[in-house]
């Protein structure tokens, strides 16, 4: 059953006694609206990416793997100071990849919220990177994470995983 836009991610919201700012890492889904597939050529994908790049450096945190999958982009990132507010991260990503999107095909891009899951120190980065890059192989989309276009990472070479 398709998510409505204007109901909450069902997962769960944010936590309430959880800041969502400093030195975490935190890996998201962020799904597009109405789960329509919008991630399939590189037209589309590429500017994104530039965005979530700008966005990033702009607010403090690194993207150690990324993977937009057809209808939903997964990130594993990190807050690299203590000001690093994971909120304000999304909610510009979302505001700028979303307009960008809308003057080119005059639709809405993201679904209203996003699921979050903070890492816990016991949780290995290397392993949650592992999960989202092989996302599109346990879709059936590769038969090998190297192979999707759309996975990368802008603080290592995921070709050497």
């Amino acid at each position: 059953m398709p998510l409505e836009d204007n109901k909450p991610f069902p997962k769960r919201p944010r936590l309430k006694h959880f800041e969502y700012i400093g030195i975490y890492t935190y890996f998201l889904t962020i799904l597009t609206s109405g789960r329509q597939n919008y991630f399939k050529e590189s037209c589309t994908v590429e500017p994104l990416i530039n965005l979530l790049r700008d966005t990033a450096e702009k607010e403090r945190f690194s993207v150690t793997v990324y993977s937009f999958m057809p209808d939903h982009l997964h990130l594993l990132v990190t807050g690299i100071e203590e000001r690093s507010d994971l909120q304000n991260f999304v909610k510009l990503y979302k505001q700028k990849s979303g307009f960008w999107f809308k003057q080119k095909t005059h639709l809405k891009l993201w679904h209203l919220s996003y699921y979050d899951h903070i890492l816990r120190k016991v949780e290995a980065i290397k392993d949650v990177a592992m999960y989202i890059l092989n996302n599109p192989v346990r879709k059936g989309i590769v038969n090998d994470f190297k192979e999707f276009q759309f996975n990368g990472s802008f603080t290592m070479n995921i070709y050497d995983l």
